[in-house]
């Protein structure tokens, strides 16, 4: 029995017996995914690794639908550009699977919500938000990024200006009994994060014309 499938059976048996450290994640998610992350998205995928393992410890915790919409979205916005870009299934499956998450479940579960809240409007995705909800959501980052992702993909949203829109955005989290405060705080966090990836993406595609174009003068 090779050394890599003996470090695989002795993680998760410990998975099985007591929750991982953020250390045994790490561990576990280098087993998995065993190539170089660029520099670029190290930091995210480490920020994302650290939240699960930590939601993972939490008692009150459940993986409901908008985790798993916030959780699945969210990787894939931020790890636009990424290449090799046949490893994110890979990277995906790792960071699941070293924190005690399921991704085939996780996917399957946010393909069918995002489907089911399609095409409405946001009185709409209220009322079914309101009616899937359990009476008390686990307050979480992604479980935030969750319900924004499908209030943005309302009808009216793209139409409202940006006042209206996070009028909306608040309305709808004080309704679930969420805090409108931390959401709007999550969710601007996160459209920064995107924004600074993209401004970082146009720098290394600028440095390497000019380095290419050097390049070919020599």
């Amino acid at each position: 029995m090779s050394q890599h499938t003996l470090t695989l059976l002795r993680f998760t048996y410990k998975k099985l017996k007591e929750k991982l450290t953020v250390s045994d994640s790490k561990k576990l998610f280098h087993e998995k995914f065993p190539y170089v992350i660029p520099g670029l998205y190290k930091r995210i995928v480490d920020e994302m690794l650290v939240e699960l393992n930590l939601l993972n410890h939490q008692n009150e915790f459940t993986q409901d639908y908008l985790f798993c919409v916030g959780l699945t979205e969210t990787f894939k916005e931020l790890m636009k550009g990424y290449q090799p870009e046949k490893h994110l299934d890979l990277l995906f499956e790792s960071l699941c699977c070293s924190t005690n998450f399921e991704a085939k479940e996780i996917n399957e579960i946010s393909k069918k919500s995002q489907k089911e809240f399609k095409d409405k409007t946001s009185k709409d995705i209220l009322k079914l938000l309101v009616e899937k909800s359990n009476s008390k959501l686990y307050p979480s980052r992604i479980l935030n990024l969750g319900i924004y992702i499908l209030i943005s993909n309302s009808q009216d949203f793209k139409e409202k200006n940006e006042s209206d829109k996070n009028k909306m955005t608040s309305d709808i989290f004080e309704k679930l009994s969420l805090s409108a405060n931390k959401a709007e705080k999550d969710i601007g966090i996160y459209k920064s994060s995107i924004s600074k990836m993209e401004q970082a993406k146009e720098l290394i595609e600028e440095l390497r014309i000019k380095d290419k174009k050097k390049n070919q003068k020599n």
